[in-house]
């Protein structure tokens, strides 16, 4: 590639750090010069560990984005910010990936749907998982016919007890949500995109709040304060395509429940079905006798090589700047992205008021 993309980071925390910059950092087309952060010595640091030697900082991701020689801003504030954020850095004159969700609410997707067409910039989500080996391969079975029409399907985000204590994730004003806008949201982005079907008809929804009073609960990271527990510990939901087509988001942070799995998908179609419950396994029948098969996805040629080069998140750096290069469309377009974030805000209003969500 002969271009070299000028990037800004806004918001130097947890899925920056985890995320984000590592994998930019191993683009050779990538250069990071600014770093935003209302805590100036995160992006500090980040500067430190990732920028280039000119790379300024910033706590005001206005005064980043008036740097006419910054091409790409990627997006990585919690999630009430993503879409102000991101629709100054496009009417700015910049690319924009923005962190998953797309936005706390749905009315903030559709304006940054409206932006990224507007200017003529390009827009993408950080659904990564649709860059996992088993991912790429399924698609690649969904898009030639295998499974034949899918009809039925569900998306998988379980934790049994896997709360995240740190940061914003439990305040539902910053992040609209818990559980079913954190993970269920990577789920049901790889459920749609597998079918390929991004026309809801209805959605009837239940979020719970029934572990979250727990003082001294088991958990990953630590019991969390249940008096800062403000979103949902569970939500389970039912969405109905316009063509027929159903499927069943289960997600949750903690649950008693042994089958667990984050960002996995059963896909039923007349002509086969496959899943991601035991590694991705391809079923259905043949010659008048049902059969599975479980899929190899690494190399298995010698012990010390499993034939894995890149992350899920270097894939998606990768193919975000080849597009970019490109000029073609990233993965992940903001009209997806936009009607995972529609479905997810269907579910909540669902469970709030106890009545099916219609589409127009």
């Amino acid at each position: 590639m002969s271009k070299k993309f000028r990037i800004g980071i806004i918001g130097c925390g947890g899925i920056a750090n985890g995320k984000h910059m590592p994998a930019l950092a191993k683009q050779p087309n990538a250069e990071m010069v600014a770093f935003c952060d209302i805590v100036v010595d995160r992006a500090h640091e980040a500067a430190k560990k990732y920028g280039a030697p000119e790379a300024r900082v910033y706590s005001d991701y206005r005064e980043l984005l008036n740097d006419g020689s910054i091409d790409v801003v990627h997006v990585c504030t919690p999630n009430d910010a993503h879409a102000d954020v991101s629709i100054a850095a496009l009417e700015a004159g910049k690319n924009v990936l923005c962190e998953k969700p797309m936005a706390k609410t749905a009315a903030d997707a559709r304006r940054m749907v409206e932006a990224a067409k507007r200017t003529g910039k390009t827009l993408s989500i950080g659904y990564q998982n649709r860059y996992r080996a088993d991912s790429q391969y399924l698609k690649k079975v969904c898009e030639n016919g295998d499974l034949g029409e899918i009809y039925y399907a569900k998306a998988h985000a379980i934790r049994r007890r896997a709360v995240p204590t740190w940061g914003v994730f439990l305040d539902e004003e910053k992040q609209g949500g818990g559980p079913l806008i954190d993970i269920g949201t990577h789920a049901l982005d790889l459920t749609l995109w597998m079918m390929n079907n991004y026309e809801p008809k209805v959605v009837l929804g239940q979020a719970f709040h029934k572990l979250s009073s727990r003082e001294n609960a088991a958990n990953a990271w630590g019991s969390w304060d249940p008096k800062k527990f403000t979103v949902e510990d569970s939500a389970f939901g039912m969405i109905v395509m316009k063509n027929g087509a159903t499927i069943v988001l289960e997600s949750s942070w903690a649950i008693n429940m042994l089958e667990t799995g984050e960002a996995k998908c059963t896909l039923c179609g007349t002509e086969g079905g496959a899943d991601m419950q035991d590694g991705l396994r391809i079923n259905g029948e043949r010659h008048s006798r049902l059969h599975m098969e479980k899929i190899q996805l690494d190399a298995k040629g010698v012990d010390f090589y499993d034939g894995k080069k890149d992350s899920p998140a270097d894939f998606e750096a990768r193919q975000w700047l080849q597009a970019l290069e490109n000029g073609t469309q990233p993965t992940v377009t903001p009209e997806q992205a936009c009607v995972v974030s529609e479905i997810l805000e269907a579910i909540y209003e669902s469970s709030k008021t106890g009545k099916a969500v219609y589409f127009d």
